[in-house]
C-alpha cells in the first residue's frame, strides 16, 4: 500500500471517513456535495488561494469546476469550523475597492479567469449572515414605496406570496427608486430615477416618468457581476457610502463599470437583493435549501430554520442530587446554565501567577475578554463598521472593540435595522471592586464576557440581543 506523503489533499483519499463529522458540518448537508467525489480525482486540478480576515492565506488543490460552496465545505473541513451555512467566499478588488460574496453554485475557476493582471484580487473566506436573509424575512427587504406588484396582483401579498413572486418565471415585481448614477467617462453624479424590470435596469429621462419614451436602458446582468463599494466615497468619489457598481464579465478595468448610489443602506440593500434575485431566480433558492433538503417537514417556501440533530439530543441535567434528573423546565435550564458558566469563571480567574499566588479576580476581568472571538483590539470605528458589513447586516451582528476616543472604556458595535450602531461600555469602581455597564450602572457585570453573555440572551437597553460575532478567522 502506498503511504500517504504529507501534504497530500484529502480528495486524493476520500476513502478515509472523518471520525468527528459533527465538528465540522450539519450531519444533514454532504461534506462535499458532487464535485468532491471519488470522480473527481480524474479531472483536472487547478490551485487556488484562499484568504482569511486576518490575512493568513491556504493553497488549495481543486477540480477545476468546483463550486463556491464545495470549497467553503473543504475549508470548513479542513480547519474543524462548525458549519451553520453562512460561511461564504468573497471575491475583493483591492484597487477599486469593491466586493461581492460569490454565489454558492458559482464556479471558482471561471470566476479567476475574469480577473485582470492590474487588478489585485483575493478570495476571502468569511461568513456572510445575510446571504439569505430575505428568504426568511422579505417584507424588512422591499420596503412598501420602494417596490409595484402588477395591478392584478392583490396588493397585500404573504411572506411566501412575495418570495413566489420574486421566483416566478412569468411575473416580477418592479422596484423603483432614485439613485446616483456615475456619468461615464466623467467624474459627476447625476441623481436619476430608476426602475428595476424583467428586462433589465432602466432610468427615467424625464422625473419619475415611467412611459417607454421616457425610460432609457441602463444595463442588464448576464454578462456583468455586481460588487458593493467597500470604501465609500474615498476612492470613486460618490455623494454617499452606500454604493455599488455592475462589472463586465471581461472588463478590460474601471472605465467599463456602470457605478451607482443610494441614499441609505436600506436602499441600497433592496436594490441588490432585487437584482440578485432577478439575475439567479430559483437557483437562488435552491441553494439555500441544499442545506436542508432530505429533512421532514421541508416542503418549498417552508423556510424555518432547522436545529441539528446534535443539538436536538442535548438536554439539561441536574446532579446536585443523590440521583441526577433531566430538567424539564426551560427557565430553570436556562438559570442553570448561566450559573454554570459563571462558576466556570470564577474558578478560571482564580488561576496562579509566575510567583504562585491567586491573580486577583478585578486584575483577570480586564484582560479575560482577549481571548474571545468577539472582541477586536485597536480597530478604529470605520474598521469595525466595515467588519460588520462584510459579515451582512442583519440584526445582532456584533463586535467588541477599545475605544479611540477614551482608552479607559469599550465600544458595542451592533447591526440593526440594516444600521450600525455604536454603545460605549463604560468601568464603574463600587467599594474597591470594578464593573462594566453600558445602561449607566443600572446593570453591572464583573468582566466582557458575562455582559456579552447578558446580552445575549437578553435585549436590555439594546435595540435587540447579541446574535453572531464578527471574528478573525485564520486558515
Amino acid at each position: 500500500n502506498r503511504r500517504k506523503k504529507k501534504g497530500d489533499s484529502i480528495l486524493e483519499n476520500p476513502s478515509i471517513p472523518n471520525p468527528f463529522p459533527e465538528l465540522c458540518c450539519s450531519p444533514f448537508a454532504s461534506v462535499l456535495s458532487a464535485s468532491l467525489l471519488p470522480k473527481a480525482t480524474s479531472r483536472k486540478k487547478q490551485v487556488i488561494k484562499v484568504y482569511s480576515e486576518d490575512d493568513t492565506s491556504r493553497a488549495l488543490e481543486v477540480p477545476s469546476d468546483i463550486t463556491a460552496r464545495d470549497v467553503c465545505q473543504l475549508l470548513i473541513l479542513k480547519n474543524h469550523y462548525i458549519d451553520d451555512h453562512s460561511w461564504t467566499l468573497f471575491e475583493q478588488l483591492t484597487h477599486t475597492g469593491l466586493g461581492r460574496a460569490l454565489e454558492d453554485h458559482e464556479l471558482v475557476m471561471e470566476v479567476q479567469s475574469n480577473w485582470v493582471m492590474e487588478e489585485e484580487t483575493k478570495l476571502y473566506f468569511r461568513k456572510n449572515y445575510a446571504k439569505y436573509e430575505f428568504f426568511k424575512n422579505p417584507l424588512s427587504f422591499f420596503p412598501d414605496h420602494m417596490i409595484s406588484f402588477p395591478s392584478e396582483t392583490n396588493a397585500a401579498l404573504s411572506h411566501s406570496g412575495i418570495l413566489q413572486m420574486f421566483l416566478s418565471s412569468s411575473t416580477y415585481p418592479e422596484i423603483h427608486g432614485y439613485l446616483h448614477a456615475k456619468e461615464q467617462g466623467k467624474k459627476s453624479w447625476k441623481k436619476l430615477y430608476f426602475l428595476l424590470r424583467r428586462s433589465g435596469l432602466y432610468f427615467s429621462t424625464k422625473g419619475t416618468s415611467k412611459e417607454p419614451r421616457h425610460l432609457q436602458f441602463f444595463c442588464e446582468f448576464s454578462n456583468s457581476d455586481m460588487y458593493m463599494s467597500l470604501t465609500g466615497k474615498k476612492i470613486s468619489g460618490a455623494p454617499t457610502n452606500y454604493g455599488f457598481c455592475f462589472k463586465p464579465n471581461k472588463s478590460g478595468g474601471t472605465r467599463d463599470l456602470k457605478q451607482l448610489c443610494a441614499d441609505d443602506e436600506q436602499s441600497r440593500t433592496c436594490w441588490m437583493t432585487a437584482i440578485r434575485l432577478l439575475k439567479y431566480g430559483m437557483q437562488l433558492y435552491q441553494n439555500y435549501m441544499q442545506p436542508y433538503q432530505g429533512r421532514s417537514g421541508c416542503s418549498p417556501l417552508n423556510i424555518t430554520p432547522m436545529r441539528s440533530i446534535s443539538e436536538n439530543s442535548l438536554v439539561a441535567m441536574d446532579f446536585s442530587g443523590h440521583r441526577s434528573r433531566i430538567i424539564e423546565n426551560p427557565t430553570e435550564a436556562l438559570s442553570v446554565a448561566v450559573e454554570e458558566g459563571l462558576a466556570w469563571r470564577r474558578r478560571g480567574c482564580l488561576r496562579l501567577n509566575s510567583h504562585g499566588s491567586p491573580i486577583a479576580m478585578s486584575n483577570m476581568g480586564m484582560s479575560i475578554h482577549r481571548s474571545q472571538s468577539w472582541f477586536h483590539h485597536k480597530i478604529s470605528r470605520e474598521e469595525a463598521q466595515r467588519l460588520i458589513l462584510q459579515h451582512g447586516l442583519v440584526d445582532g451582528v456584533f463586535l467588541v472593540r477599545d475605544s479611540q476616543s477614551n482608552p479607559k472604556t469599550f465600544v458595542l458595535s451592533l447591526s440593526h435595522g440594516l444600521k450600525i450602531k455604536h454603545f460605549q461600555i463604560v468601568p464603574l469602581e463600587d467599594d474597591g471592586k470594578l464593573f462594566y455597564t453600558l445602561d449607566d450602572g443600572h446593570t453591572r457585570f464583573t468582566d466582557l464576557i458575562q455582559l456579552v453573555e447578558f446580552y445575549q440572551l437578553n435585549k436590555g437597553v439594546l435595540p435587540c440581543k447579541l446574535k453572531h460575532y464578527c471574528a478573525r478567522i485564520a486558515l
